[in-house]
């Protein structure tokens, strides 16, 4: 596989934040945002839309962290 253009990845990155923003707007809903998932996925290249997906959780992950809002498992203590 060849690296994308730059009006290639230009497209790509326009469809990641199309979909992105549906998500937001539509709390998470994935089948709300059938179509622009669609989009995102035959615009950019498989290993693209993996990292994105990925990062998308990472940073939602990192904005929960930073506000407070992460609570991790409670851990069982060994006897």
């Amino acid at each position: 596989m060849s690296a994308p253009s730059m009006n290639e990845r230009k497209a790509c990155w326009g469809a990641r934040d199309d979909y992105w923003k549906c998500l937001d707007e539509n709390m998470e809903d994935s089948s709300k945002c059938e179509k622009f998932r669609c989009s995102f996925e035959s615009v950019c290249p498989q290993q693209w839309v993996k990292y994105f997906n990925r990062r998308r959780d990472y940073l939602k992950y990192k904005a929960k962290l930073e506000a407070g809002e992460f609570q991790p498992l409670e851990t069982t203590e060994k006897s």
